[in-house]
């Protein structure tokens, strides 16, 4: 059964993020104005996100619950079972976590270091073909947005390192 959640888990989001490229791409094809259709992209991903957050909490709270149901008399052998079985549930979804953490820290630093360098790139040519000294000050900015997702990996390493 707690196989089940984790895969359902994994499938509403993802199903969720699916209909949302699905729909901004159909609505900016309809000729939508860019600021709503972000408003309803923000939107449309708190709602993915505050659901995903709470199907994790209660398959959780499946697992805890699952766990501690005995009607037996519990003995030392019992106690220590019920700990290691408890140790690998809960390393399992601190490792689920953690796998999140990490790919959401590259993935979105990724995303706004490429926002980045589409908005420096181009202008960094512009003064580079107006003026050719200022090569370099126009490197160091394109340099810059580059960084933001060399951070988000140096992050996801970190955090990868620690679960």
């Amino acid at each position: 059964m707690s196989t089940f959640l984790y895969v359902i888990l994994f499938l509403v989001p993802a199903a969720g993020l699916a209909f949302i490229v699905y729909k901004s791409v159909k609505n900016r094809a309809d000729g939508m104005d860019g600021k709503t259709l972000v408003r309803k992209n923000l939107f449309s991903f708190a709602l993915v996100l505050a659901v995903t957050a709470a199907m994790a909490f209660s398959v959780s709270a499946v697992n805890d619950s699952s766990s501690s149901d005995t009607s037996e008399p519990v003995t030392s052998s019992d106690t220590a079972e019920t700990a290691q079985t408890t140790e690998k549930t809960d390393g399992g979804l601190a490792k689920a976590i953690g796998l999140l953490s990490a790919g959401l820290a590259t993935g979105l630093a990724g995303i706004g270091g490429g926002i980045a360098v589409a908005a420096g790139a181009p202008a960094a040519i512009a003064a580079t073909s107006e003026d050719p000294k200022s090569f370099g000050k126009s490197l160091i900015f394109v340099a810059l947005g580059e960084s933001i997702a060399l951070y988000g990996v140096v992050i996801s390493i970190l955090v990868l390192n620690n679960i």
